[in-house]
């Protein structure tokens, strides 16, 4: 399920202030696949970094830490549900899973009807109280990942507009259009909840701009008219779609340490022209985007400052950004995960996507290759000054 995050005021940002260091080939390559345009992004974009209080700081309860919302969140048992039954409470039906509990059919979308009650209330509070004396702006934050047909067959594009109905659209129509995506319900049937006629005016107003999480892409085929292997995607409920990271034994794109993401720039600027033009060109704001790494057993720290592939990742995924944006796409910002390594959930320390480095014994944070170049990027594209400190 994806999950829908409040943002109040527009995402926090974090500025480079790094020492200047020497150019390397490297660096000097991936300058040179954007050429000399030094206006790459509008005036006032907004450059920075993602982060996540939680997934940093740690220490539950310790060194005068007060509670936050994910501290009672994560240490009440049960609350962590998964259509799959995967991890506790382990609630599923079959045929996702073998669960004591659970219906798999129904909950899901009853659980994301709540979710999406609740933003539309949340943001009823903010406009009518708030939001003229503050002059903030207030969004949603959905993952976004691109669907890319494998064949030009119809059924593999309809299916293909199925996967994004069934995820990214899930969330976002109602807040702009008022009701679930058109596709969805038909499919649904009685499964797809209802708003009623004033949820349906209070969720029209529900954003000022869109916040895009985006990684990855993968290949989508038909299973409505179709046999496909049981997998994500596949079931009615899901909208009848299969994916795949390969077509014809090729990946989609370069392959990384983390099994679900491979680098396809492309994806990019393809997820912001569909949310451009199905959701009126709204505002959008890329609220994360980033590369993992898997420290290697007898890698080095040296080896851990010197990685290039984060940076390659940046300046493909910052290229088909760009090219969005010159076709007509109102992008404001552009956040990249993370600002640190951090504590990725169930994978714990294991997945580094920081352009700071964290040494996890003593915590002392050092500047990658990508945060170097990341600076140089916003300074020299990014119509804005950058101090050195």
């Amino acid at each position: 399920m994806e999950f829908s995050l409040l943002c109040i005021g527009y995402v926090a940002f974090h500025v480079f202030m790094l020492l200047p260091l020497p150019i390397s080939s490297e660096l000097l390559t991936l300058k040179q696949s954007f050429g000399d345009n030094p206006s790459l992004f509008p005036p006032n974009f907004l450059f920075g970094t993602a982060s996540a209080a939680y997934q940093y700081e740690g220490g539950y309860l310790s060194d005068g830490k007060g509670l936050n919302n994910w501290d009672v969140y994560t240490h009440k048992p049960g609350k962590l549900g998964y259509r799959v039954g995967t991890f506790p409470p382990s609630r599923c039906s079959f045929p996702f899973g073998n669960c004591n509990d659970g219906d798999s059919e129904n909950e899901p979308f009853i659980a994301a009807h709540n979710i999406i009650l609740s933003h539309a209330a949340a943001v009823n509070i903010y406009r009518s109280k708030y939001q003229a004396k503050q002059g903030g702006s207030i969004g949603i934050v959905d993952n976004g990942a691109w669907f890319e047909p494998i064949s030009n067959s119809i059924a593999d594009k309809q299916a293909a507009q199925r996967a994004q109905s069934f995820t990214i659209d899930w969330f976002l129509d109602p807040v702009v259009f008022g009701r679930y995506p058109p596709v969805m319900q038909s499919i649904l049937g009685s499964t797809s909840p209802e708003f009623s006629r004033t949820e349906k005016e209070t969720l029209k107003k529900g954003v000022d701009f869109i916040g895009i999480n985006h990684y990855a892409s993968c290949y989508v085929q038909d299973c409505m008219f179709s046999v496909c292997k049981p997998g994500t995607g596949t079931s009615r409920t899901e909208g009848l779609w299969g994916q795949s990271s390969q077509k014809n034994g090729i990946p989609i794109g370069e392959p990384t340490d983390v099994d679900w993401l491979y680098v396809y720039p492309r994806g990019m600027e393809k997820i912001i022209n569909y949310i451009e033009k199905t959701f009126n060109n709204i505002p959008i704001i890329i609220t994360e985007t980033g590369y993992g790494e898997v420290t290697k057993p007898n890698s080095t720290i040296e080896d851990s400052l010197q990685e290039t592939k984060r940076a390659k990742y940046m300046a493909g995924y910052l290229d088909s950004l760009s090219t969005a944006i010159r076709k007509g796409a109102d992008v404001r910002g552009y956040f990249a995960w993370s600002l640190l390594d951090n504590f990725e959930w169930e994978f714990g320390f294991t997945r580094r996507f920081g352009l700071h480095r964290v040494d996890l014994k003593t915590l002392k944070r050092t500047p990658k290759f990508s945060a170097t170049w990341y600076k140089n990027f916003i300074a020299e594209h990014g119509n804005v000054k950058i101090r050195d400190s």
